[in-house]
C-alpha cells in the first residue's frame, strides 16, 4: 500500500519492522480520526492516530473498556473476562479492584524490588555468559526476566518459578496453537487459586499475601483476587518480554547513541522513555466503545460505535516528538509518550516496567560491552500477528 493511500482495513502491516505503517503520517496530517474495516471480523471501527486526540479517547469516561459494550472492537475471544479483569471493566468496578493494589506499585514500594531486580539481571547474565559468546537474548533474558520479577512481586515461592516460566514461554509463543494457549492460561490460574488460599490462610509479606489479609476489609472477594492475580502475571510479562527484545535491538543498530549510554549511566532512564516511545509493543492499539456520541478530531463518534488509539502512530506524532522516526536519546519530550496508555486505565506496572528496563540495559551494556547482533537486521525475526510488536528471537554475540 502506499503511504498516500488511506488504509482501506486494520491492522496497517508494516513496511519496515521497526517503524510503524508509512500511511500514519498522512493520516495524522489529513484524516487524524479514521473510519475503517477490521480484518478480524470485518467491523467498522474509528482509528485514532494523533497524540492529542489519543490522550483525549482516553481520558474521556465516554470511552468504555468494557468488552461486552455493543461496538467493541476486536473480541478476540467469545469468553468474556473473569472476575477481577479490571482493565476491561468501567468505574465503578475498575476502582474498587485497582484500589486493591495501586499501593503495590508505587514508587517507595517499587524501590524495595530494586536488589532483588538486580540480582535476577545479574544471574540470567551470568547464565548467559556461561553458555559461550552467543546467544539468543530473548530466550535467555527477555523472557525469564519479567516472569522472575512477577514471581517475587507476587510471592510466588522459589520451588513454583519453573512452572511459571514454562507457561508464560508459552503464552508468549506465538506458534502455539489458541487451544493450548488457553490451556496454559488456565493453568496458571488453577495454580493461582491454591496459591492465594494459601496466602489467606497465613499471610505472606508481598503483594497477595498483604491482598489476602485485606480481602473482607477491601471488599474483593477470593476470585476476584485470583483474577487479579492472573492479569498482573500475564499482562506484566509479554509487554515487557518484547520491550527488552526490541529495545536491546534498536540500541544495538544505533551504536553511537549506545556508546554514550554506556559512558554515562544517568542516560539510563531517559533512554528507556525514549525506547518506550520509538518501539511502542502495543502494536494493535487500544480498544474502546463509545458509550455517548463525542467529537474527536472533527469526527463524531457515536454511541455503540468501536474506537482503536493506534499508539504506535501516536507516539510519532511529529507535533510533539520532532523528527520522530529518529531515535534520540537526549530527546526531552520523550516522557510524553503513550506507551503506557494515558487517563483512568493508564498502566499500573509502568514504574514496575521501568524499574526492570533500567536495571536490565544499565546491566547488560555494562558487563558485556561487546554485545552486538550475530545477524544481519534482516534475518531477525519479528513478529507479524500485529498485536504486539517484537521479536521471536534476537541472536547475539559478544
Amino acid at each position: 500500500m502506499d503511504a498516500s493511500t488511506p488504509p482501506s482495513s486494520y491492522p496497517v502491516p508494516r513496511t519496515c519492522p521497526i517503524d510503524p505503517a508509512p500511511v500514519y503520517p498522512r493520516l495524522r496530517a489529513e484524516q487524524p480520526v479514521f473510519r475503517t474495516t477490521l480484518d478480524f471480523d470485518g467491523s467498522e471501527v474509528w482509528l485514532v492516530t494523533g497524540h492529542a486526540d489519543a490522550r483525549a479517547v482516553l481520558a474521556d469516561h465516554r470511552f468504555s473498556s468494557d468488552f461486552s459494550r455493543e461496538g467493541f472492537p476486536a473480541r478476540m475471544t467469545v469468553r468474556p473476562p473473569g472476575p477481577g479483569t479490571f482493565i476491561r471493566m468501567d468505574p465503578p468496578d475498575h476502582a474498587r479492584l485497582r484500589r486493591t493494589i495501586v499501593g503495590e506499585f508505587r514508587a517507595k514500594r517499587l524501590e524495595k524490588l530494586r536488589p532483588a531486580i538486580q540480582g535476577i539481571v545479574d544471574g540470567l547474565v551470568d547464565t548467559m555468559l556461561r553458555g559461550g559468546d552467543t546467544a539468543d537474548l530473548v530466550q535467555a533474558i527477555a523472557l525469564p526476566l519479567p516472569t522472575l520479577v512477577i514471581c517475587e512481586l507476587l510471592g510466588v515461592p522459589y520451588g513454583d518459578r519453573e512452572f511459571f516460566q514454562e507457561r508464560t514461554q508459552v503464552i508468549g509463543d506465538q506458534s502455539a496453537p489458541p487451544a493450548r494457549r488457553q490451556v496454559v492460561r488456565d493453568e496458571l490460574r488453577a495454580y493461582l487459586d491454591r496459591l492465594v488460599c494459601d496466602k489467606t490462610a497465613g499471610p505472606t509479606d508481598d503483594l497477595l499475601g498483604r491482598a489476602a489479609a485485606r480481602l473482607d476489609e477491601d471488599g474483593i472477594t477470593h476470585d476476584e483476587l485470583v483474577g487479579i492475580a492472573t492479569l498482573l502475571m500475564i499482562a506484566g510479562f509479554e509487554t515487557i518480554a518484547n520491550q527488552i527484545g526490541v529495545g536491546t535491538l534498536l540500541l544495538l543498530q544505533h551504536p553511537g547513541q549506545l556508546a554514550a549510554l554506556v559512558k554515562d549511566p544517568g542516560l539510563v532512564p531517559g533512554a528507556v522513555e525514549e525506547l518506550l516511545r520509538h518501539q511502542t509493543v502495543i502494536d494493535y492499539g487500544l480498544r474502546r466503545a463509545a458509550t455517548e456520541d463525542v467529537e474527536v478530531g472533527g469526527q463524531t463518534i457515536r454511541a455503540g460505535e468501536g474506537v482503536v488509539v493506534v499508539l504506535s502512530s501516536a507516539n510519532r506524532d511529529e507535533r510533539i516528538f520532532p523528527d520522530p522516526d529518529r531515535l534520540d536519546l537526549y530527546r526531552p519530550e520523550a516522557q510524553e509518550h503513550l506507551g503506557f496508555g494515558f487517563g483512568l486505565h493508564q498502566c499500573l506496572g509502568q514504574l514496575l516496567a521501568r524499574l526492570q528496563l533500567q536495571v536490565l540495559w544499565a546491566t547488560l551494556f555494562a558487563r558485556i560491552p561487546t554485545l552486538r547482533l550475530a545477524v544481519d537486521l534482516d534475518d531477525v525475526p519479528f513478529r507479524t500477528d500485529m498485536f504486539v510488536h517484537g521479536v521471536h528471537e534476537l541472536p547475539v554475540t559478544w
